[in-house]
């Protein structure tokens, strides 16, 4: 297998040709410490993701985890290799190599866009507004003020300022007119911390409305810390029909920012030249609502990606650093807003107007996964398998968290990366592995089945089974222990719940990443300030 040492991967994330840096521990790990600009793809889910993240076979690629993990390293390496990757290499020494070499690395997630909201917020000097403040406004004059919620409905929902309207990011530069037609009134955007809060009242500046316009200061979390309540299960949404008129000033705003931004368009049969290249990895996307999204059933060589969650968590939706960004121009107005920021982020993005001709893109062909998959057993089935083999390896590959909260008494907590640590050496042994999906259940079988492994069943279910099984149980325990959940990020991992240090600490750690970041990681971003 290909190594590749600290300082070259280093030199490489820079260059000018395209790579993914892929971080294949699980979401915990990763989460409590990682390179910059690396992408998480857990091996648990490698086979099952990567494709989307990592479309061209021939991408140049670096995967890596910490000193623990060299076999889990050796096993993606060889799962890419079998899905046809041919240019994998592996850093040598992992997570620790790249730090003895004098490489800084990062807590948290989606370290790129969190870093470039900070910078942005410094650079463009975005107005905020303090969660104080706030509350005296509200008290004092609530009719001039309108609080726009730019996460998605779900985060919205598990809580939110009082009186706040949920217009998720993408969402704005089409929807924010109709709900504050009144250039006096006042428009405070938020989020649960500072990033979506900062980009959203940004883009609304940017655009041009005649509004006072603030960024709440820490979103959610600075509101709670201030000793203010937060609402719950709201569902004061966006509104649906945008009036012709707003919609015809939102397109003029947005074709101001295209010559600002000096964002390009191409055709459709340019996309189609740029999409059987071989050596450039082009993504498309549709960044409109999932609703638009599922009722237009595009084309599958188009995928769904909410331009706010686009240009806050990128890492999510691109795992290769200077592939090209293609968004689909439907309404002229929400795609060329995502374009502007996903160019100052650094990346090259067209977009593409001719949504009439979707239809008319090859279909990439998914190549099916040779995975083995068990006999699934149904909720009664498996009760009287259990009882009739008590000495069956019953594993059970929900997350860590679902597993403590309640699991069979006799039932062992599996992850992939250490599967066969917790399975009978004896091959003859009966296995059952419980799951809630087919794919995560079928690669446990597969590397199972690889080990030798020959009596393996299945069960796929929901919590309601636990009830009706009449088996013994185990709730609330802290099996496993902290140190084996590596799919949980216990990195400030419950400041939504009441827990006011540990969003301090969140906090602290997001306006402090500008400061850890070196100077090659800071000209990645490209920001467009009118003078």
């Amino acid at each position: 297998m290909k190594t590749i040492d600290a300082k070259l991967l280093k030199s490489w994330i820079h260059d000018e040709h395209e790579i993914a840096v892929l971080d294949i521990r699980e979401h915990g790990q990763y989460g409590e410490n990682h390179l910059f600009f690396a992408v998480s793809l857990p091996y648990s889910v490698l086979e099952l993701r990567v494709g989307r993240l990592v479309p061209r076979k021939n991408t140049r690629i670096v995967i890596y985890a910490d000193h623990t993990g060299e076999a889990v390293v050796k096993a993606a390496a060889r799962a890419l290799q079998r899905l046809g990757y041919t240019h994998v290499h592996i850093l040598q020494g992992g997570i620790q190599a790249w730090q003895a070499a004098g490489y800084a690395t990062f807590a948290g997630v989606n370290l790129p866009s969190k870093t470039f909201g900070e910078l942005a917020e410094h650079i463009y000097q975005t107005p905020h507004i303090s969660a104080r403040q706030l509350h005296e406004r509200i008290q004092s004059a609530p009719a001039s003020l309108v609080i726009l919620d730019g996460r998605p409905i779900p985060e919205y929902r598990k809580m939110n300022i009082p009186g706040s309207i949920c217009c998720p990011n993408g969402e704005l530069a089409l929807r924010a007119r109709q709900i504050a037609p009144d250039p006096s009134t006042t428009i405070i955007i938020n989020c649960a911390g500072r990033t979506r809060s900062i980009i959203g009242a940004q883009t609304l500046i940017n655009l041009g409305i005649p509004n006072p316009i603030y960024a709440l200061e820490n979103g959610t979390q600075g509101w709670y810390l201030s000793g203010y309540e937060l609402e719950h299960q709201s569902n004061r949404l966006y509104p649906e029909k945008i009036n012709p008129e707003l919609l015809a000033e939102a397109r003029q705003s947005a074709h101001h920012l295209i010559q600002q931004f000096e964002l390009q368009s191409i055709s459709c049969q340019q996309l189609k030249i740029w999409q059987e290249e071989t050596n450039r990895t082009t993504y498309l996307f549709d960044v409109r609502t999932a609703q638009e999204f599922e009722e237009s059933r595009l084309s599958s060589a188009i995928r769904h990606a909410p331009g706010g969650q686009l240009i806050q968590a990128t890492d999510e939706y691109i795992g290769v650093r200077k592939a090209r960004i293609v968004l689909a121009d439907f309404d002229q107005v929400r795609a060329p807003v995502i374009a502007s920021w996903l160019k100052q982020l650094g990346w090259e993005v067209y977009l593409l107007p001719e949504t009439d001709k979707l239809a008319t893109l090859a279909v990439p062909m998914d190549e099916a996964l040779a995975l083995v998959h068990p006999q699934t057993l149904s909720p009664q089935e498996t009760i009287n398998f259990i009882k009739q083999y008590p000495q069956a390896s019953i594993l059970d590959s929900r997350s860590s968290m679902q597993f403590r909260s309640v699991h069979l008494k006799q039932a062992q907590w599996v992850i992939r990366p250490t599967l066969l640590k917790h399975v009978s050496p004896d091959i003859q042994t009966p296995v059952l592995l419980l799951g809630t999906g087919n794919d995560t259940t079928a690669l446990l079988a597969t590397d199972m089945a690889n080990a030798g492994y020959q009596n393996i069943q299945q069960a796929i279910f929901d919590p309601s089974f636990f009830e009706a099984a009449g088996l013994p149980l185990e709730r609330q325990s802290n099996n496993p222990p902290d140190a084996e959940c590596i799919d949980f990020l216990f990195f400030v991992h419950d400041r939504h719940h009441g827990n006011k240090e540990a969003a301090r600490k969140y906090l602290e750690w997001e306006t402090n990443l500008v400061s850890q970041i070196d100077e090659e990681e800071r000209k990645t971003f490209r920001f467009n300030v009118p003078a």
